[in-house]
């Protein structure tokens, strides 16, 4: 039954994938097709009838008419979406919402209606089919899937509309032959539980000998799997055996019941895996699963840095990008293994892109795809079916080169600064707005800060790096740092949702006098103009504080440790 699954599943990819592939031989004539099309389609919501979309009729009408607005001229709208009006930005209802935090440092709920979604699905379906066939070159088999984020909606709106990560939208909104790929019970993705739901999906996905893939949004969560299988390897050896669920494992007593019904004794797996875990004393991915054929996460950006830690865990595994998507869009398709440009998703979207130097101007002028140059840097720009016009979330893309007449780019960073130990994103204004209380809730000077991520484990936590102005003394480090988290919670609703049980406690250094001083002059030598330099409160740069020296560490469960010299430094 399986392999007919993968057949017919792979046979529908490589159709899209050849359709997609004809695509990009007339960028022009299909981007130009896309957008007349969405055009006419919203031309009576109230956002259509206010920017008279129907009297649209070329590219540069519209970019001439529809202005680069940010979220929050959106916001009026999607607010009254949630609370059940129709036709404001779309034609159509919508169906969830995406939940994500972005620069302004609110949550935002970005709509999904069945149309988006198709268009979502198709992408992943293209994406699917450059799987198939880089595998079928590289002679890799096929094998069911490992992905471990949740498909329960965070909650719901006034209107009932549920709401969630992308991840969790991708997940409930799939269609039930695509569920058939996990190697596990499709409900166990519902347990909220952290550590619950990955003890279940490992368990069931030990017993398949034959499991290929292991999926995970990003690569750190890939890591974190990883611990979790070496965690309670076992407790999981022992259920193996048994067919049983851990009775500390905290479920809900009928799912219980049913995912044990699904559950059967594997004694010679178990056996197999028990000699695994006493020959190398731990489990990894690639001894458990020994036919792993690749792994889908995302790649470009700061993706490099979790990588250098795969072999460990994976070996040389291949490692494919899926799909380089946010909530508000789907912007390209990977093509490969190991390889980071992405295809621009012409089928998903109309797309701008936005050189640097038009980053800050009053009126800024975009390129279109076929316009763009490679080694050249751009933000991204989409007009879209989820309601966005000329929508630019700030993600900085270089380009690579072109796939037939399409564009290939990577994805570089956000620009203003994002910080994730897991999915959370965390930005620079969040920090700010934090720092901005503390200081006047204790009456504080601060030389300067920077939140960084600690490098020696994973998921990593918060260093939150703070320099005293001169003559200033800081009573009570613990309280500070505590109320840090607990503001941060209260600002920026996916930190406080990951804390629960993914993101670990932030951590304290109080770094000694002349610090960010050293910090600025290194930015300088490497090129940075002195008097344009912005000073990042928030990096995903584990190099730029090294060998800066620490007055006094703090955790949430200890007391400041002052240090007898200078000679402690951030390493």
């Amino acid at each position: 039954m399986a392999h007919l699954i993968f057949s017919l599943l792979s046979t529908l990819a490589l159709r899209a994938r050849a359709d997609f592939i004809q695509n990009t031989k007339q960028v022009e004539a299909v981007q130009t097709q896309f957008l007349r099309s969405l055009l006419r389609y919203h031309q009576h919501t109230e956002w259509g009838r206010q920017y008279q979309l129907a009297e649209i009729r070329t590219i540069d009408q519209f970019r001439n008419r529809i202005p680069i607005l940010p979220y929050s001229n959106y916001e009026p709208f999607i607010e009254r979406m949630a609370n059940g009006e129709l036709n404001l930005l779309t034609p159509d209802p919508v169906i969830f919402f995406n939940l994500t935090s972005g620069s302004t440092g609110k949550r935002k709920l970005i709509p999904v209606t069945r149309r988006s979604r198709r268009k979502v699905a198709h992408a992943n379906q293209i994406a699917m089919g450059f799987v198939v066939d880089a595998a079928r070159r590289h002679s890799l088999p096929l094998g069911k899937m490992l992905f471990t984020s949740p498909s329960k909606s965070f909650g719901y709106t006034t209107s009932g509309i549920p709401y969630g990560p992308i991840s969790t939208s991708d997940l409930r909104l799939m269609g039930s032959l695509y569920r058939q790929v996990f190697a596990y019970p499709f409900e166990a993705l519902q347990i909220t539980d952290a550590a619950a739901r990955h003890y279940v999906c490992l368990l069931f996905a030990l017993r398949d000998t034959s499991l290929g893939v292991i999926g995970a949004t990003f690569p750190a969560l890939a890591l974190q799997l990883a611990e979790y299988l070496e965690r309670y390897s076992s407790d999981l050896v022992t259920d193996l055996a048994k067919g049983t669920i851990a009775a500390w494992v905290p479920l809900d007593p009928e799912v219980r019941e049913r995912l044990e019904r699904q559950l059967t004794a594997a004694p010679q797996r178990a056996k197999d895996l028990e000699t695994l875990l006493a020959d190398k004393g731990r489990l990894t991915p690639i001894a458990a699963f020994p036919n792993l054929s690749f792994i889908v996460t995302a790649r470009g950006g700061t993706s490099d840095f979790y990588f250098e830690r795969f072999p460990e865990f994976f070996g040389n595994t291949p490692i494919f990008g899926g799909t380089y998507c946010s909530a508000e869009a789907v912007y390209g398709i990977h093509r490969d293994f190991n390889t980071n440009g992405v295809i621009l998703a012409i089928e998903n979207g109309f797309y701008e892109f936005l050189p640097e130097n038009q980053w800050d101007a009053a009126d800024p002028q975009t390129v279109l795809p076929w316009e763009v140059i490679p080694g050249q840097r751009y933000r991204i720009l989409t007009t879209n079916y989820n309601g966005f016009y000329r929508y630019d979330i700030g993600d900085v893309v270089e380009i690579e080169g072109f796939y037939n007449q399409t564009p290939i780019f990577v994805f570089r960073y956000r620009r203003g600064g994002v910080i994730s130990s897991t999915t959370e994103k965390t930005t620079e204004f969040h920090v700010i707005q934090v720092m901005q209380a503390l200081r006047q809730e204790f009456d504080l000077r601060l030389e300067n800060f920077c939140v960084t991520l600690s490098n020696d484990c994973i998921p990593a936590h918060y260093w939150v790096n703070i320099e005293l102005a001169s003559a200033t003394h800081l009573p009570g480090p613990t309280q500070f740092l505590q109320r840090f988290d607990d503001c941060l919670k209260e600002m920026h609703v996916s930190y406080a949702i990951k804390r629960r049980d993914q993101v670990p406690p932030p951590r304290l250094r109080i770094l000694a006098p002349g610090s960010f001083a050293m910090v600025r002059q290194r930015m300088i030598q490497r090129g940075a103009t002195e008097f344009q330099l912005k000073f990042p409160h928030v990096t995903e740069d584990r190099t730029l504080l090294a060998g800066l020296p620490v007055l006094a560490e703090v955790q949430l469960s200890h007391t400041a440790v002052p240090q007898p010299s200078l000679n402690h430094t951030v390493v």
